[in-house]
């Protein structure tokens, strides 16, 4: 059984201009939340499967991310990559509520932006 996770508020959904992204760290991890065009946000791991290249500095198109280091392009969705590479990033749950983002932690993580 998985235990539910742990809502962790990281700030303002507005302070995250659309087609960006901010960094927040966990003691899981770096997590990349992005704001699409549509105003849609999604989080996942900070590394790009192919070489680690940081996914928040990425350029953000649609619901996906491309890879600033090898162009590798990232479903914010799915964190498959999608055309011929293969590899994915584990996705974090997110949500909005009351104009705030928090995102689903495994353990009860400190988070904070960067």
């Amino acid at each position: 059984m998985t235990a539910a996770p742990e809502w962790v508020d990281v700030g303002a959904a507005a302070d995250i201009l659309p087609r960006s992204a901010r960094v927040v760290r966990t003691t899981e991890g770096d997590v990349a939340v992005f704001r699409t065009a549509a105003d849609t946000y999604f989080a996942i791991d900070n590394r790009c499967p192919h070489r680690g290249g940081p996914l928040s500095e990425g350029i953000v198109h649609g619901e996906s991310v491309t890879c600033p280091l090898h162009n590798w392009v990232i479903s914010l969705e799915t964190g498959r990559s999608l055309g011929a590479d293969e590899g994915c990033v584990a996705t974090v749950p997110i949500r909005v509520e009351d104009g705030r983002l928090y995102i689903g932690l495994r353990d009860s993580a400190a988070a904070e932006a960067a």
